[in-house]
């Protein structure tokens, strides 16, 4: 039983350092070349990623991808921050010129129909002449 622990966990830290190295930016490798960390991990097992971990690996990173650029959170991200309110300021003009779009249709169909416009203050609506002939 010690055996296939012994065993299994040898093989859990040779897999590991393989895939660290791997995932690992070549520029950021210490020591040797990427290339030669691989042959070393792989020409001696454990004693290579226990060397990786030790010496060659980049200080300051969490295992795996962290040399590589992850995303953030939304809110931790001033491009999309950005990106948010150019989106909200471009909406809030869309809807205020469909308000005043809708406000001139809705002036236009009055003139067509006849109405008097209101909201000018002119009582004869929009200068339509029609029915004001009275006899004084």
């Amino acid at each position: 039983m010690l055996r296939v622990v012994v065993v299994v966990a040898v093989l859990v830290v040779f897999v590991y350092g393989l895939i660290d190295l791997i995932r690992t930016d070549p520029r950021q490798t210490k020591g040797i070349s990427k290339p030669a960390w691989i042959v070393v991990q792989i020409v001696l097992p454990v004693i290579g990623a226990i060397l990786w971990f030790l010496i060659g690996r980049p200080r300051g990173t969490a295992p795996s991808s962290a040399t590589y650029s992850h995303p953030i959170a939304p809110d931790d991200d001033p491009d999309f921050l950005r990106n948010l309110e150019i989106r909200r300021r471009k909406q809030a003009e869309a809807d205020r010129l469909k308000k005043l779009k809708d406000e001139l249709d809705a002036k236009e169909r009055k003139a067509a129909e006849g109405q008097p416009d209101t909201e000018s203050g002119d009582p004869r609506g929009s200068g339509d002449t029609q029915g004001t002939d009275e006899v004084k």
